[in-house]
C-alpha cells in the first residue's frame, strides 16, 4: 500500500515531485528502492536535483491563434544562455504559449497541472521535467499573459532572438500599426495604457519625491508645488504609453499615431527581469557546458 509518509520519504530521497513518486511507488507496490530505482531511468530524479539550481536565462516567446482573436506571451527560464539556443528548448516554450492559447490556464500552477497538448499521456509538468532530463539544465516555467478579443486584434513582437516580448490587444486599426505599437512598448517600456490607469498610491508617491527634490534645490514650498505639476507631466511620459513619445517619430505622441484606434491593455515580458543572476565568467561556463 502506498501511503503519505511513504510518498513524503521518496521525494525527500531523490527530490522528485508528489506525483512522480506516487506513480513510481504504485508501479513498484511501494518499494522504495526500486521506486527510487524508476525515477533515476526515467531521468526524474537527475532533473529534481537540477529544478534547485537558478534559472535567469531562456526565453520570452509569443503566440497568436490563426484567427488573431487569442494571444499568450510566456516566458521560460534555464540556466544559461546556451540552452536558450537549444532547438528543443525553443519549441518547448512554443508548445507552452500554444496550451496557454488553447486552455485558458489562470495560474503556472493549473499550466503545470493540465494535460499536455503537445505530448501524450503527460501533463505540462512531467513534459517540463522530460525536457530538465534531456537538456541537462534546471527550466521553469515563470509567468504568462493571455488576451482574447471578439471585435479587435492581438499582436505581438519578439525582438533579440527571444530576450523581449510583447503582446497587444487593440480594439481597432491595422496589423501595420499593431506591430508599430508593440516595437515602442518593447523600446519605451510603459506600465500602463493611459495614466487613468495609474494607481494613486504610486502617483502621490512620485509627487512626494519630487517635492522632496525640488525642496532639496531650494526653491520655497509654493513655488515647489507648481514645479511638481510640471514634472508629474514627464512621469507620465515615461510610464503611460499614449502618452510616450512615437520612438518612429519623437514629434509625435503615441496617441497621435493611434487616433481612433485603443490598447485595451498589453504585456512586455524580458527574459530574466527581476532575477537575482549568479555571476559567472565565460570560460567557467563554457567548461561546465562541455562536462
Amino acid at each position: 500500500m502506498v501511503t503519505a509518509a511513504l510518498v513524503k520519504e521518496l521525494r525527500e530521497k531523490t527530490g522528485a515531485g508528489m506525483m512522480d513518486c506516487k506513480k513510481v511507488l504504485t508501479e513498484t507496490d511501494g518499494d522504495l528502492e526500486k521506486a527510487s530505482e524508476l525515477l533515476r531511468e526515467r531521468g526524474i530524479a537527475k532533473a529534481a536535483k537540477k529544478s534547485g539550481r537558478v534559472a535567469a536565462e531562456g526565453m520570452v516567446e509569443a503566440y497568436i491563434s490563426d484567427d488573431e482573436k487569442v494571444g499568450a506571451i510566456v516566458e521560460v527560464n534555464s540556466e544559461t544562455d546556451f540552452v536558450a539556443k537549444n532547438e528543443e528548448f525553443r519549441k518547448f516554450v512554443m508548445d507552452v504559449a500554444k496550451q496557454v492559447v488553447k486552455n485558458n490556464p489562470k495560474t503556472v500552477e493549473d499550466l503545470l497541472n493540465e494535460p499536455a497538448i503537445f505530448e501524450d499521456g503527460k501533463t505540462v509538468n512531467e513534459a517540463l521535467v522530460g525536457k530538465i532530463a534531456t537538456i541537462g539544465e534546471n527550466i521553469s516555467i515563470r509567468r504568462f499573459a493571455r488576451f482574447e478579443t471578439t471585435d479587435g486584434l492581438i499582436e505581438k513582437y519578439i525582438h533579440g532572438d527571444g530576450k523581449i516580448a510583447v503582446l497587444v490587444d487593440m480594439t481597432s486599426g491595422s496589423k501595420e500599426l499593431a506591430k508599430d505599437v508593440c516595437m515602442q512598448i518593447a523600446a519605451a517600456r510603459p506600465e500602463y495604457v493611459s495614466r487613468e490607469q495609474v494607481p494613486a498610491e504610486r502617483l502621490e508617491k512620485e509627487k512626494e519625491i519630487l517635492k522632496a527634490q525640488t525642496m532639496n534645490e531650494g526653491k520655497p514650498e509654493a513655488i515647489a508645488e507648481k514645479i511638481v505639476m510640471g514634472r508629474i507631466n514627464k512621469f507620465y511620459e515615461e510610464i503611460c504609453l499614449v502618452d510616450q513619445e512615437f520612438v518612429k517619430d519623437p514629434s509625435q505622441k503615441v496617441s497621435n499615431i493611434l487616433k481612433d484606434a485603443k490598447v485595451v491593455e498589453f504585456a512586455r515580458f524580458e527574459t530574466g527581469e527581476g532575477i537575482e543572476k549568479k555571476e559567472e565568467n565565460f570560460a567557467e561556463e563554457v567548461m561546465k557546458q562541455l562536462k
